[in-house]
């Protein structure tokens, strides 16, 4: 999906100049030849496909200074870059109270203006997802906020909305990855106890000797090692919601007491001479077939039915394959914020490579992919050989990981950087597997070996040089902590030069 930027001037040879930029940049353009027809454009569903809008000042209409002020705290998260003929600082102060979020002066070079957008576009992507974390760590979180658009997911939401409505006990079904627990927060957030707690417990990490004590507490004294009083999860949660991950890993003794928590709303502490009175909405997920759990014996039938009042399913993301567009593209933008890296988007062969994979691990193995793709990149949008697990699996696609760039800037020289220098003629070197030499000489002059300390230095200094001083990089290539790497840098000396 590529993103568009809305045009708004009333000056046509601007326009023109404008539009063919922003359509050199790899952006699609949407064009409004004044203020007002900017605000129709805002108001109508074209908004959602709006990511960036490039606002004139000075229009006869209606002029950008109104249509900033009449957009209104629902179009807050619209980028918008000012262009005015007039650099004055009152001006541009004004435009930045008013919700600019940057400015260029008339006439605008190609280069400055692909970086205000670029950087409107990153700063927008980390503001949605700090947005979405926020609304999130407050269980505050919607099911607008999430990102579907198959019609697999529309029954979820539907059942998620409706369940939401009341505190009836909800069991989410799906596999591994698929976001449960997303699903789960949604419900809360639109429920009456939205902003309220949301206690999430993973049962299947549960040690079975303290499951108990971490689910509904203990009193000081009630067994060697408490040496203080611990609520529990249950008494955690209440007033919001529990979210039990994978319920179907309880032991069989801990199902009891929940079944009686569940009934009686009340939970007893271990070593409490009085049980605990608890108000909580429970929310479960299990990717396992509960009714065979039940026919097996190892998950209590009345449980199960006390859990399974209101089951939803969630689709596999091979069952939903319209949503990996647009969760791709979510990643992206998150990624190439948080990364620093200018890949705006993917092509279409990728995408129609992506969307024809089974996705095993569903979701979370989808975000890692992208997260790779993005490491090895090199152009601006993500191409197949960029996901090389995913091309290898199915036909028709290369497979084959992009060499490395050349370095464009001049080579440091000097000892410092020994391993971009060619070894003595008299040293052996040592080399690669099909005989190319890596520049590191395993012997002296003498033809004796080297100390160990001395090819770990030339080691050293040939990733900062291949990897341009990228120190979680090299930290990762050379399989050692980036805190290791900083000791070994600063004790050996082979501070990068600038």
């Amino acid at each position: 999906m590529v993103q568009s930027v809305l045009i708004v001037d009333d000056d046509p040879v601007q326009r023109r100049i404008l539009e063919q930029a922003v359509v050199r940049f790899g952006y699609n353009t949407m064009i409004a030849e004044g203020g007002q027809e900017a605000l129709d454009y805002l108001s109508s569903p074209a908004v959602k496909d709006i990511s960036v809008m490039i606002l004139d000042l000075v229009m006869p209409d209606v002029d950008g200074m109104a249509v900033l002020e009449r957009m209104g705290p629902e179009l807050a998260r619209l980028p918008v870059i000012v262009q005015t003929a007039h650099s004055g600082i009152d001006t541009i102060v004004n435009a930045m109270r008013a919700g600019a979020d940057d400015f260029v002066v008339k006439p605008v070079s190609p280069e400055r203006l692909h970086v205000s957008i670029k950087n409107a576009l990153k700063l927008n992507a980390l503001e949605g997802e700090i947005k979405r974390i926020r609304k999130q760590r407050a269980g505050a979180l919607t099911f607008d906020d999430l990102v579907v658009r198959s019609p697999a997911m529309a029954q979820v939401i539907k059942l998620g909305k409706r369940a939401a409505q009341s505190d009836i006990p909800v069991l989410i079904e799906g596999q591994s990855g698929v976001g449960k627990e997303l699903i789960a927060r949604a419900i809360q957030g639109e429920s009456p106890r939205s902003g309220k707690p949301f206690v999430t417990v993973n049962c299947g990490a549960l040690p079975e000797n303290l499951a108990e004590s971490i689910l509904f507490g203990h009193e000081k004294g009630a067994f060697t090692g408490a040496v203080a009083k611990h609520s529990g999860k249950f008494v955690e949660a209440s007033g919001g919601t529990l979210f039990l991950d994978e319920v179907g890993e309880l032991p069989l003794d801990i199902q009891v007491k929940l079944l009686r928590a569940l009934q009686e709303g009340e939970v007893d502490p271990v070593g409490a001479k009085a049980p605990v009175k608890i108000d909580i909405r429970m929310v479960c997920a299990t990717n396992r077939n509960m009714i065979d759990m039940v026919k097996a014996g190892l998950f209590r039938e009345d449980l199960y039915y006390r859990l399974n009042v209101f089951p939803i399913w969630v689709p596999p993301i091979k069952e939903r394959a319209e949503d990996i567009p647009g969760l791709v593209h979510h990643f992206i933008s998150r990624f190439a914020a948080e990364e620093g890296k200018d890949i705006t988007g993917i092509e279409q062969r990728a995408l129609t490579m992506l969307q024809a994979y089974d996705w095993p691990g569903n979701v979370r193995q989808l975000e890692n992919a992208v997260f790779r793709a993005m490491v090895l990149c090199d152009g601006d949008a993500l191409r197949p050989c960029d996901f090389p697990q995913i091309a290898a699996a199915l036909e028709g696609y290369d497979a084959e990981v992009p060499p490395l760039p050349e370095p464009v800037a001049p080579a440091p020289e000097g000892p410092a950087m020994i391993g971009m220098d060619p070894p003595p003629s008299t040293a052996p070197v040592a080399t690669l597997g099909d005989g190319g030499a890596i520049g590191i000489a395993a012997l002296d002059e003498a033809g004796d070996m080297r100390p160990l300390e001395d090819i770990e230095a030339e080691m050293i200094r040939l990733a900062i040089e291949r990897y341009r001083g990228h120190m979680s990089r090299i930290a990762r290539k050379l399989g050692i902590g980036r805190s290791t790497l900083y000791r070994k840098v600063r004790e050996l000396g082979l501070e990068p030069k600038s």
